[in-house]
């Protein structure tokens, strides 16, 4: 190995164990951690951000990248020297000041914002998610100088690297162009169809944990490398050796919690599969948020709600819960996992209606990004805008735009990649069933192995060694588009 990239590769595997530690501490906070110990969590993370940063702008970074391009490096060795500049980029844009309070001010804010949201307070919430905002606009900035982009692409290049805005726009407007005609039909035909029957509750939440505990080890979770735990918004956190997944329960509704398992158990997965021999640099990361989603999405929806999934999971749930046989039928569940109906919650809605979810998200965080609206006009635009896509109007802030901790955690430009996810999902699904007929067969069984064998081999294993659009290309014939979700949706939900 030569040397300056042996320096490089040295520098960023410290970098990656404090950026490790982060996320092992905002997993504390977010799921067991009491509310009095925000202010000192602050100080950890936000010291643990200045000293990964003051690393990343260390002088002569600059001079040993240079060097390493004039290395013999073999493929992935320079696709990392690839990843370690756009880091570079990103990192050297923002002073360590600003990185400090970035991160002093998304801590308390997302603290703050559990109480708000079961208060029902936009406006207690509201001078501190005005900070994260304020803040993450004035590193947007610095980072759109440095990348060309405009603010919120610089945002978004955080989450999805070198997925542009204006592709957005295209890709959700071909969405637009289809969704809201085909969303009626198919809630006109289930209007006519027998509704699915109801599970009775109640679903005690230790039977729904173990029910979660079993489906994970069906997919393939490895328990000695981690853990469910229960927080007030369901994610997947951790690292790769030690992954961390929470869900929230309702005991009279069963289905939103084990769903919510299987999808984080899709970014899990993710995670574990990660090449080992890449830990700690930046190539061996995930390949950044449009492609994690697609992992958790394709679990939950393209595989788990599948009538073939079903088959299996029924027996499971009535053993668990007893009930009326009927309920615990392949095609009732599967009639009950598909039934199309606007909500208000996001992280509750069907697929069909869930892209106009994202698109109004996508659509006012770039309003307060751009500055064409205020912060505190936030919730009229909110149900503004749902009302126009989705028909519907929260009747509070709670279960309107106080609903997902993605803002007040400072995860501006994440949004969007929900939706770009369910597109990839749609795609990988389709090209693993081609190269892998007996798929659907093997998940009738609960046998995810012959699916998350595929997955290793053609997602999981790339990590960030090419774009998002070259990964696709290879596994699926094609670039990122709207042309497999809209077929996906025409075979489950159509005629």
């Amino acid at each position: 190995m030569t040397e300056a990239y042996k320096k490089l590769e040295a520098r960023f595997h410290r970098m990656g164990v404090l950026s490790d530690a982060g996320q092992m501490l905002h997993w504390d906070m977010a799921a067991i951690m009491p509310e009095g110990g925000a202010e000192a969590r602050s100080e950890q993370l936000a010291t643990l951000s200045v000293l990964e940063n003051e690393l990343m702008n260390a002088p002569e970074m600059g001079d040993l990248m240079a060097a390493a391009e004039d290395e013999s490096l073999d493929a992935w060795q320079k696709a990392n020297l690839g990843e370690m500049k756009r880091n570079w980029v990103h990192g050297t844009a923002v002073p360590s000041d600003l990185v400090e309070k970035m991160s002093r001010a998304e801590t308390r804010c997302e603290v703050a914002w559990r109480k708000a949201r079961a208060d029902n307070d936009f406006k207690g919430l509201l001078p501190k998610l005005q900070e994260v905002l304020d803040l993450s606009i004035e590193a947007g900035k610095a980072k759109a100088d440095a990348l060309g982009t405009s603010v919120y692409d610089a945002l978004l290049d955080q989450y999805d690297p070198m997925m542009r805005s204006d592709r957005i726009d295209s890709l959700f407007a071909e969405l637009e162009a289809f969704l809201p005609d085909f969303t009626s039909e198919v809630i006109e035909r289930q209007k006519a169809e027998a509704k699915p029957v109801l599970p009775v509750g109640p679903f005690p939440i230790e039977t729904q944990n173990a029910v979660g505990l079993d489906l994970m080890k069906a997919v393939g979770f490895d328990f000695n490398h981690g853990r469910l735990d229960i927080s007030h918004h369901p994610f997947c956190g951790g690292i790769p050796d030690d992954v961390r997944i929470t869900t929230r329960y309702d005991e009279n509704d069963f289905t939103s919690a084990i769903m919510g398992v299987l999808h984080e158990t899709g970014h899990a997965m993710y995670e574990r599969g990660l090449p080992k021999d890449w830990r700690n640099q930046p190539v061996g990361k995930a390949r950044g948020m449009t492609m994690h989603e697609s992992q958790s999405l394709l679990v939950e929806m393209q595989a788990c709600r599948s009538e073939e999934f079903l088959t299996y999971a029924g027996p499971v749930f009535k053993k668990a819960f007893g009930g009326d046989d009927a309920a615990w039928s392949a095609s009732n569940l599967h009639r009950l996992y598909t039934r199309v109906e606007p909500g208000l919650i996001r992280v509750d809605a069907d697929e069909v209606t869930y892209p106009a979810h994202v698109i109004m998200r996508y659509r006012l965080e770039r309003a307060l990004i751009e500055g064409d609206m205020k912060l505190a006009d936030l919730p009229g635009a909110w149900n503004e805008m749902m009302q126009k896509l989705l028909g519907i109007t929260p009747t509070d802030d709670r279960d309107g735009c106080l609903q997902d901790i993605h803002w007040p955690s400072g995860a501006w430009g994440y949004f969007p990649t929900y939706t770009l996810g369910a597109m990839a999902a749609a795609q990988i699904f389709a090209a693993a069933r081609d190269a892998n007929p007996a798929i659907p067969d093997a998940l009738s069984r609960g046998e995810f192995e012959p699916l998350m064998n595929w997955l290793a081999q053609n997602i999981h294993s790339q990590a960030s060694s090419r774009s998002t659009d070259e990964i696709l290309k290879d596994a699926t014939g094609s670039i990122l588009g709207v042309d497999a979700f809209k077929t996906h949706m025409h075979n489950r939900y159509g005629n």
